[in-house]
């Protein structure tokens, strides 16, 4: 969903059910969650689970600021800058596993509290995400289940892109497609057979084939593109995840 219209009031509930129940699964898996395995590396370069749990519960903080922001057209106090939210992971990842369950859950539930309050005419006021680019309120739902989901295999506890919704790989690759596609990444078309969708990106170059969520995986640099079928070699996508496509101002 990006177009400039946006989603009605009973496409954002759904919406908001979608990230409700991505963070449900989050939880589930880290029930389970020991010191031990708190501090052991996630497939992320650098970083111990500690890191992704305590990544996901600033951004779930991020989310929620935005969406007061629209709520009330007021910002509810000063912003963390990307410097602060450096400090915050760094020191956020040394805590106990319990620390970090109960700091994530409680993150999670103050995000879905301020989206719940959402008035229906605040939906498509424009936020600025850290990295300078603007969308609708409504988008942050999206950012929120896209975060949640992604990260949530990165923490390597049996969850895995096999796992991933339906719905919710289409609309990534849709998203992915279009932003892709604005940049000339060099691909002529994408083809998952098991969502039954193909992509077309560029008149020439190469093709791959797979599963939706292996194709997915690719792009978000989540796997390596041997999983995939082509009809020559495939090129490295561009770091995750990109702004979106065409993009609101």
């Amino acid at each position: 969903m990006t177009d400039t219209t946006g989603p009605d009031r009973a496409d954002i509930a759904l919406l908001l059910d979608d990230v409700t129940e991505s963070a449900a699964r989050l939880a589930a898996t880290l029930d389970a969650l020991t010191d031990v395995k708190a501090r052991e590396p996630s497939a992320l370069p650098g970083w111990s689970r500690g890191h992704v749990i305590t990544h996901l519960a600033r951004s779930a903080d991020a989310y929620r600021w935005l969406l007061t922001l629209a709520r009330t057209g007021t910002e509810p106090g000063p912003r963390a800058d990307a410097a602060a939210l450096e400090r915050a992971l760094r020191d956020g990842a040394r805590r106990d596993a319990a620390a970090l369950v109960t700091d994530l859950r409680q993150s999670l539930d103050r995000m879905l509290d301020a989206a719940t309050a959402m008035p229906t005419g605040r939906w498509p006021t424009l936020v600025s995400a850290l990295a300078g680019w603007r969308h609708p309120a409504w988008y942050t739902l999206h950012r929120a289940r896209r975060e949640l989901e992604t990260h949530h295999v990165d923490l390597n506890l049996g969850h895995t892109t096999t796992d991933w919704p339906a719905d919710y790989v289409a609309w990534a690759l849709d998203e992915s497609v279009a932003a892709l596609t604005a940049r000339g990444f060099p691909l002529a078309r994408i083809e998952a057979p098991d969502l039954a969708r193909a992509w077309t990106l560029a008149p020439t170059g190469p093709t791959a084939t797979g599963p939706g969520h292996v194709l997915l995986a690719w792009l978000t640099g989540r796997a390596p593109a041997t999983h995939l079928l082509s009809d020559r070699q495939l090129p490295t996508p561009p770091p995750w995840p990109l702004p979106p496509v065409p993009g609101w101002t």
